[in-house]
């Protein structure tokens, strides 16, 4: 079932630290794997982690997760380092790009067949938790099999649901609002800060677009990233508890706040808008030269980097920055059926906490959770733009709140539902209100 080689699932995507929208395939596996995977339990149960009076008995561990060509080749060098340290330790390794991930990993889980550590994210991290399908890290981490005592607190408790830490912070990110920091210069302009409101961006953009000839900024009404920030500046949240943590008239607010930077052309066309909203982080507005700022993670700057030859900055999304968290780009989690749990358990925290593992792994999967192995590759990092994204975020942390609970079950779509009636705003297909009780209704409907 698992090879070295990466399952074929069409192109990669450029953009490793998001997740392709599941379809109607990936529900049905998923509601399958809610009734196999108890079953799986009922299995291991009977045997239980694989026992031996030897510590030094062979075990092999499988292990899967997305994306590129180079993330394989780091990922599997730590974990032959791993295995140099630990000789009786070996790998089944399978890795993919991040399109048809989840539709792979369900289908592995429901068939009975699911890997001992797998790649997860923010997305799914709670339907796979409330599926049973990850195990409890609490008492590994109660007992320090688990170290999380150098993470932020709030990184390793965005890994807790329903009370249970399903999973370990691979690496840290947050948000951040890119901007073409080389076409402020040669229009005079001023460049964005942190700090500044929602209004004072909007006014600043459309003072942008009228002297440089470029949309100030893209149109994020359609990003559920900016739109989370803006609500928990308005003291709401995604989510709370099983429910969702706003009412219409709050994406009603949001959607009227956009349509107004819209009329002032501090951004581009609805056409051009949903250009950006469709596209992968290689293509965002800001390096394709259709808006000067893009809202992103701000780890992302070093791939947005790559794809322009002018010099990008970083600050925090508009209002107050303590709205942001210390945001897990992704987790590692372990069957709860694993034969191997035990193992499993001591690989992933030596992928978050060895040192020479932390050099190995770099910031890939965004910054290192460990906060003294962030330092330590921060001091060894030579990329510019690698070096500026983790200064801002470094910068940000001493303003981090609490972060938010996990995205509850249907979060996936939430987020295409957002788009979908921001860019119907957008086109004039609806009134931010009738936009707005459509897409609360739509997402009530799939967090039930």
């Amino acid at each position: 079932m698992y090879a070295a080689t990466p399952v074929p699932a069409g192109p990669p995507a450029a953009d490793h630290h998001r997740t392709a929208r599941p379809g109607r395939r990936l529900a049905n596996l998923l509601a399958a794997t809610l009734v196999a995977v108890p079953l799986l339990f009922g299995a291991a149960a009977c045997g239980g982690e694989d026992a031996s009076d030897d510590p030094n008995a062979p075990v092999k561990i499988s292990i899967f997760w997305w994306g590129g060509d180079a993330r394989a080749k780091l990922t599997e060098d730590a974990l032959a380092l791993y295995t140099k340290k630990h000789p009786n330790v070996t790998f089944e390794k399978t890795w993919q790009a991040n399109q048809g991930y989840f539709d792979k990993l369900a289908t592995l889980t429901a068939g009975g067949n699911p890997p001992d550590i797998f790649q997860i994210d923010d997305n799914f991290l709670a339907e796979y938790a409330a599926r049973n399908a990850t195990l409890d890290l609490t008492s590994y981490q109660q007992s320090g099999k688990v170290d999380t005592s150098r993470f932020p607190e709030s990184l390793w408790k965005y890994g807790v649901v329903d009370g249970k830490l399903a999973g370990l912070a691979a690496g840290e990110n947050t948000q951040g609002l890119v901007y073409n920091k080389t076409l402020l210069t040669k229009h005079g302009l001023p460049e964005p800060t942190t700090g500044m409101s929602w209004e004072q961006h909007i006014a600043w953009a459309a003072q942008v677009s009228a002297k440089a000839g470029m949309p100030g900024t893209q149109d994020p009404s359609a990003d559920y990233k900016a739109f989370w920030v803006w609500l928990r500046q308005q003291g709401k949240d995604l989510y709370r508890d099983k429910a969702l943590g706003f009412a219409a008239e709050d994406v009603t607010a949001w959607f009227e706040l956009w349509k107004g930077a819209r009329d002032r052309k501090a951004t581009p066309t609805p056409d051009v808008i949903h250009e950006g909203n469709v596209t992968d982080v290689t293509k965002q507005l800001v390096v394709t030269g259709k808006a000067a700022t893009s809202w992103v993670w701000a780890n992302q700057l070093p791939e947005l980097k790559k794809n322009t030859k002018d010099e990008l900055g970083v600050v925090a999304y508009p209002g107050d920055p303590s709205a942001q968290w210390a945001r897990a780009s992704m987790y590692y989690s372990v069957f709860k059926g694993s034969k191997h749990r035990d193992a499993a358990v001591d690989v992933i925290n030596f992928l978050v906490n060895d040192p020479e593992a932390a050099q190995v792994l770099g910031t890939d999967r965004g910054l290192p959770s460990n906060l003294d192995l962030r330092k330590q590759v921060a001091e060894s990092a030579t990329d510019p733009a690698m070096k500026l994204s983790m200064q801002v975020e470094e910068d940000l942390a001493s303003t981090f709140g609490a972060a938010p609970q996990v995205p509850l079950k249907g979060h996936s779509t939430l987020k295409s539902e957002l788009t979908k009636a921001a860019e119907a705003v957008q086109f004039g297909r609806a009134t931010p209100a009738e936009a707005a009780r459509q897409l609360v209704a739509a997402c009530t409907a799939a967090i039930a």
